[in-house]
């Protein structure tokens, strides 16, 4: 049976990204997103073509039961669940208090807080009963900074944060490792910052910030942070980091 990094929010981005640098690795890479069947499988092809052991999985991580089926799923038919990525993203974009309907809240709340807590229950004990195990959160500066227009996102976001420190805190001394990996940044990501902006405004800010001028974070070097996370000595586990460009200001010295 082969060791296994399952990616929930496999995207072009950090989540595809952080899927072949674990299938280089020898990890078998089992990418799940919610839709885009085509896009999935040219990325476990490209992981595939070069040499490496992937699987595609389509996942609505806000139906009931989809993610403790697909968990069972893969470690009945692919091998151990060892790292898992949760790399599932809520933004819906600025709102007013008053244009947030309470669908839109929810939903936040159950993709980016909830979804975590469904896949804890049903991956945490597989892998404390075999002595270890490593949980990957991409998470946002929201977890830790509030702003206007970002009520759904914020308590979402800064839910999964306690979510994580909790995780820690009961099952760390089972062998569990939980990092919280806050992006404070833009990345250059086609498929989550590039449909936020727009294709034409997506390019515009790749040419003014990013590219050779390194003022998008890079998924590939997102990637290399957290397949060392992943592999840290127990004496010195990072539970929680910050990512960013050299050239932004962290998320502390900005006035909103």
């Amino acid at each position: 049976m082969k060791k296994v990094c399952l990616v929930i929010g496999a995207g072009a981005g950090i989540g595809g990204t952080v899927g072949k640098k674990f299938a280089t690795e020898g990890y078998h890479a089992a990418l799940c997103r919610r839709s885009d069947q085509e896009g999935l499988s040219k990325l476990v092809s490209h992981i595939k073509s070069n040499g490496g052991s992937a699987s595609g999985h389509l996942l609505n991580a806000a139906e009931e039961g989809a993610i403790e089926e697909l968990v069972e799923q893969v470690e009945q038919d692919i091998g151990r669940i060892e790292v898992v990525l949760f790399n599932l993203g809520a933004q819906i974009g600025n709102r007013s208090l008053e244009q947030t309907s309470l669908k839109a809240f929810t939903l936040g709340w159950q993709i980016a807080t909830f979804a975590l807590f469904r896949l804890a229950k049903s991956v945490i004990p597989k892998m404390a009963e075999r002595g270890g195990g490593t949980i990957l959160v991409t998470s946002a500066t929201a977890a830790v900074r509030g702003n206007a227009g970002q009520h759904s996102h914020a308590a979402a976001m800064g839910g999964r944060r306690m979510l994580c420190q909790t995780l820690n805190a009961e099952y760390a001394l089972k062998g569990i490792h939980v990092a919280h990996l806050l992006i404070d940044g833009a990345v250059d990501a086609p498929d989550t910052l590039g449909k936020m902006l727009g294709e034409e405004k997506f390019q515009q800010l790749r040419q003014s910030r990013g590219l050779e001028k390194d003022g998008l974070l890079l998924p590939e070097e997102i990637a290399e942070t957290y397949y060392h996370v992943s592999q840290q000595h127990r004496s010195a586990w990072t539970h929680e980091l910050d990512l960013r460009s050299f050239s932004d200001l962290a998320w502390w010295n900005h006035e909103s």
